[in-house]
């Protein structure tokens, strides 16, 4: 096996279910560096701009409403083969015409497509995984958007300059989403959705290929008795204190709340302004920092997936949240002592005021490089800014009207040259924030959502705490800006701070530690307690041998 505890098969399953991830990780990281191209070839206004970035958004958020029923009415491996299938008619649609129209059609498509793979392919890989190597496994998908994201950047750059670029960076998805379509009708349903569809007999020799076991009974009969329990689930139910669903469906939430609110998306998305406001002056020197922040972000969510089934999730989301709050705080300081004023100006790209030059030369005029690598944006998992890099809002567009149209995008400074420290400080603590966040929050939070809810409903449960993730996603990004500019950046960042130290708070109080635990496991031990202060199983080998006591009495229960 590749993997000590998890056979070959599941690890290819898992591998090719995770290729969603890196679609995803590419079509969010994608958008900033094609809208430069299209909106002079188009001649998009600012408005126009922002409806192309926040169109996928509103296909996810439609998405995420809608795909839970789907996920558990037709299955998880069916639901991502859709979704691969929409990626590549979403994607052939932009190819062919040069439209605004079809562009945003197209843009749409691959929203649901995303959100729709993103929640299937979760649950899809723990329900398949062997416990002791869940979370490497569901990790993996996490581990593939931040690849995917560094793919984009690195497309964006190597397209730049070649007419009609942006029509080969949105064709490289086709071959692989068709690929991971056909991929996946060869792979196995999940085991669990055969239970609940009542096929025992399949889900059996699933599990044996799976587990590479002649027999799989033992771990088929905990699956089918705890679906038992579990299958009568409605919807409502999440709202309901039965078995503590309504606390499990709150610990979801909140911790999606604070996923958006501790400001990975937004911080990210400016990485390159803010670099070029404390001191990194050309162009080039903070496109290459923010490409700095792509692979610190693929480098620290490397040991996060490889080691989470040793560590568990909860430690890693504590750690997390810790070197969030502390680089945060230094970020806010450093702003706080530059007094940063940023002027963002949107540009309405009329042709002839348009050159888009060799990445390397870029004219400062369009802030081209700036919105080019501004596609560090989109780095957390459905987190995408709605505001393109380009817009800004109406005050600053009448301003630039009246100086002739034309204006220059970055950030002057108020206090001469920044000192070589600070500078330093602030790159710093901005790779630390985006390497903390890879640890913690970016992957185990949806990790821990995959675990936490009835196999039952677990499609549902994802999809709600999904779409509250976009929703969130949408309102901050269209705030951020003004925000920023009323009260300043060393503020927001301490805001951010105080989100981070909230999100710690609530992790040590409320998330369970569910390494080593079956899902059944977790869901019974979730449903008796008020909330689990120590870890559910693993350390408990006690607890290992009351399990299957547990189930047998249920049986009896039942048959009397």
């Amino acid at each position: 096996p590749l993997i000590s505890g998890c056979g070959t098969f599941t690890f290819l399953s898992s591998a090719i279910a995770a290729i969603s991830g890196l679609l995803m990780g590419y079509e969010l990281g994608l958008i900033s560096g094609a809208l430069l191209q299209m909106s002079s070839i188009l001649t998009l206004s600012c408005k126009e701009q922002e409806v192309i970035v926040s169109s996928l958004l509103f296909g996810a958020l439609f998405a995420s409403l809608t795909g839970g029923f789907l996920i558990d009415r037709f299955g998880r491996r069916l639901a991502i083969i859709l979704a691969s299938s929409l990626l590549v008619v979403g994607s052939l649609i932009l190819l062919p015409y040069e439209s605004y129209k079809i562009l945003i059609v197209g843009r749409i498509a691959i929203g649901v497509s995303i959100s729709l793979s993103s929640i299937a392919t979760c649950v899809y890989i723990a329900e398949i995984a062997p416990q002791h190597r869940r979370g490497l496994l569901v990790s993996l998908n996490e581990l593939m958007i931040v690849i995917g994201i560094l793919f984009a950047y690195i497309s964006n750059y190597a397209f730049a300059s070649i007419s009609h670029g942006w029509k080969y960076m949105f064709g490289l998805v086709i071959p692989l989403g068709a690929l991971q379509a056909v991929a996946m009708y060869f792979l196995p349903p999940s085991p669990r959705f055969l239970v609940m569809k009542h096929n025992d007999e399949a889900a059996r020799k699933v599990l044996e290929r799976l587990r590479e076991t002649s027999d799989a009974t033992k771990e088929l009969t905990v699956i089918k008795s705890s679906l038992k329990d579990e299958h009568q689930y409605s919807f409502l139910d999440l709202f309901r204190s039965k078995n503590n669903m309504r606390a499990r469906m709150l610990v979801g939430l909140t911790l999606v709340f604070f996923v958006q609110t501790t400001g990975q998306p937004n911080i990210l998305f400016y990485a390159s302004t803010v670099l070029k406001s404390v001191g990194f002056q050309s162009n080039e020197a903070a496109s290459l920092a923010s490409t700095g922040v792509g692979v610190v972000k693929v480098v620290s969510t490397v040991p996060a997936t490889f080691f989470v089934d040793q560590v568990g999730s909860k430690t890693f989301l504590c750690i997390g949240s810790s070197l969030m709050a502390i680089s945060l705080v230094t970020m806010g300081l450093v702003n706080h002592n530059i007094r940063v004023n940023f002027t963002k100006v949107c540009r309405s790209h009329s042709p002839e005021d348009f050159s888009l030059q060799r990445p390397g030369n870029f004219t400062v005029t369009n802030g081209s490089l700036k919105d080019l690598f501004a596609s560090v944006t989109s780095t957390e998992r459905l987190s995408f800014d709605v505001r393109s890099p380009d817009v800004a809002r109406t005050g600053e567009l009448n301003r630039t009207a009246l100086a002739g149209g034309k204006s220059t995008t970055g950030s002057h400074i108020e206090s001469g040259e920044v000192p070589l420290v600070l500078k330093w400080l602030s790159l710093a603590s901005l790779l630390v924030y985006v390497a903390a966040f890879s640890i913690g929050l970016g992957p185990m939070s949806w990790l821990v959502l995959s675990e936490i809810f009835p196999g039952g409903i677990r499609g549902r449960a994802m999809a709600l705490t999904s779409s509250m993730n976009w929703g969130i996603n949408l309102l901050i990004s269209v705030t951020f800006l003004t925000v920023t500019e009323l009260i300043g950046l060393s503020w927001v960042c301490f805001i951010y701070t105080i989100m981070s130290l909230a999100s710690l708070a609530f992790v040590i109080m409320f998330i369970p530690e569910t390494k080593g635990c079956s899902l059944e496991q977790i869901s019974m031990e979730l449903a008796k307690q008020r909330y689990v202060r120590t870890p559910l199983c693993g350390v408990s080998q006690r607890r290992e041998k009351l399990v299957p006591v547990e189930l047998a009495k249920r049986e009896k229960e039942q048959l009397y």
